[in-house]
């Protein structure tokens, strides 16, 4: 059955969210609030603070209130944006126990470079961000900058090119190879083949070459004109962000419920996408568009630990302090045959939903999965393979280590922003931080929406909308210009009532005339 693939942009005030789905099942969800810094993929003039010898890094000052932390492995060792092959380096190498998710190794320094002889007090330096702060931690940095196009990568301060690992089929390898080395740009800058220019010709390929040299120019001038700390190029905000790396041209359509996103998304996929024929549709309908569409509910599962499975089985994800641990269940179902078989298709679909929730959920690092005893040594292979298959579709980096002797699957997976969790929950004042309750912009955000649906189709009424105080203050203040927008639109009343027997996460709406 063909897939039907589409993207859900949905705009508000406080908020944006993107919903890639297939078949009308959610594979892939975003989030990004108003006042969220964007930094993974920003470059910074920054200015080295102090050198620390003893743990090989400098702490950079990139103008965010907490130093940058620049390792000496992220001076001497560039890593591209996906994992790719380099000139120099060999094609194969020692697979994982997954075979196929890891590939060479970058070949390391002849001796150990030392922090200081890199960098100095005062010195002025260009740095990319690569992982976001987090708690006290600053932002940690880079000095190999990279810039994404939708097929190639440029890597401003490494003359090699490369090829996406995901890429495997020798011919194609040899002729992208024949293509980079014509359109090379600059002795100084290399490229990289994203997995998306599988096929893409040298007109597709030399539209990136113009765009991101252009926009390599322009950051150089930048950054002769400022005085550091100070950010020089900011990575795009969601929206284009997920269609310049995530749109391929399967996708059947993009549906945007903003008017003015519907505007500036034409304007970039002109710019992205030039030629190329994307159906991009304006969402006009009275019931919210995630609502429309079913994701709603699907959205608010990613927050359940127990996710159940078309067969009847089951799976528990939960998270620790040190990993990942996911447990598969039989549950109601039995099978047609025996035990063995009834394990075997249970074990088969939830490795497939095992790495669905791992990309939409954005789980990284230590994941250990449980699978059912299965005896069946050619049941237990078609497993891992079902899972190394799965594995292939995500973005980010996963590493399949290894698969035991007692069904216990044991992988790795990078992290590719901040997890939805903590975006949308905060430490719970009910239970001392034990547990999470949704935070206070998020229960606005609710409210208004709860508000919306009460007063469609419907004039010259009156709503009271009972919530919890806090929730209350943020309405009146922060949200005040939400409201008062819908109270126009709707020729209707709004009343905020702060009721301090409500939880936190309780919103009661009264309609009146």
């Amino acid at each position: 059955m063909a897939k039907l693939k589409e993207i859900f942009i949905s705009v508000e005030v406080q908020e944006t969210r993107v919903a890639m789905t297939e078949n009308k099942r959610l594979e892939e969800f975003y989030v990004e609030r108003s006042g969220d810094q964007r930094l993974v993929g920003s470059i910074f003039k920054g200015r080295v603070t102090s050198v620390v010898p003893g743990i090989g890094a400098a702490f950079v000052d990139i103008g965010l209130g907490k130093n940058g932390f620049l390792y000496v492995s992220d001076i001497v060792e560039p890593p591209p944006e996906e994992e790719a092959i380099l000139e120099g380096e060999p094609l194969t190498s020692p697979a994982p126990a997954h075979g196929g998710m890891g590939g060479a190794s970058r070949p390391k320094p002849e001796r150990r470079s030392r922090i200081e002889t890199l960098v100095k007090p005062n010195q002025e330096i260009l740095v990319q961000v690569i992982k976001e702060p987090l708690g006290t931690k600053g932002a940690r940095l880079t000095t190999h900058l990279s810039l994404p196009g939708r097929y190639l990568v440029l890597m401003a301060n490494d003359p090699r090119l490369g090829i996406s690992k995901r890429i495997d089929e020798s011919q194609e390898r040899s002729r992208l190879r024949e293509l980079l080395a014509r359109l090379r740009s600059s002795p100084e800058s290399g490229l990289i083949v994203r997995t998306a220019g599988t096929g893409k010709g040298e007109r597709e390929f030399a539209r990136d070459v113009r765009y991101l040299s252009n926009l390599w120019q322009r950051i150089k001038g930048l950054q002769r004109r400022v005085k550091a700390p100070a950010c020089v190029y900011q990575e795009y905000d969601l929206a284009p962000r997920v269609i310049r790396d995530s749109f391929t041209e399967d996708v059947h359509r993009i549906v945007v419920d903003s008017r003015q996103e519907l505007k500036r998304l034409s304007r970039f996929l002109r710019l992205l996408l030039p030629g190329v024929r994307v159906r991009l549709d304006s969402y006009q309908g009275d019931e919210p568009l995630f609502e429309r569409e079913g994701l709603e509910e699907q959205i608010a599962a990613l927050f359940d630990k127990r996710v159940e499975l078309a067969s009847g089985g089951f799976i528990v994800i939960e998270p620790t302090e040190g990993m990942v641990a996911i447990d598969v269940n039989t549950g109601r179902f039995t099978g047609r045959r025996n035990l063995e078989e009834t394990a075997f298709q249970v074990n088969k679909e939830a490795a497939v939903e095992v790495a669905r929730q791992l990309r939409l959920r954005d789980v990284g690092g230590i994941v250990v999965i449980d699978f059912i005893d299965m005896e069946n040594a050619e049941h237990r292979r078609q497993v891992i393979r079902t899972l190394e298959e799965a594995l292939s579709r995500d973005r980010a980096k996963t590493n399949l280590v290894s698969f035991s002797d007692i069904y216990v699957a044991e992988l790795t997976r990078q992290r590719m922003r901040r997890p939805f969790e903590t975006v949308s929950y905060q430490s719970c004042p009910y239970c001392g931080g034990r547990g999470t309750v949704k935070s206070v912009i998020t229960m606005a955000i609710q409210a208004i929406r709860q508000a919306k649906r009460a007063l469609k189709n419907t004039r010259n009424k009156t709503l009271e909308l009972f919530v919890h105080p806090q929730v209350a203050m943020r309405l009146l203040q922060d949200d005040r210009p939400s409201l008062s927008a819908l109270e126009a639109k709707t020729h209707s009343r709004i009343l905020v009532m702060s009721d301090p027997s409500l939880h936190l996460e309780q919103v009661k709406v009264q309609l009146s005339p």
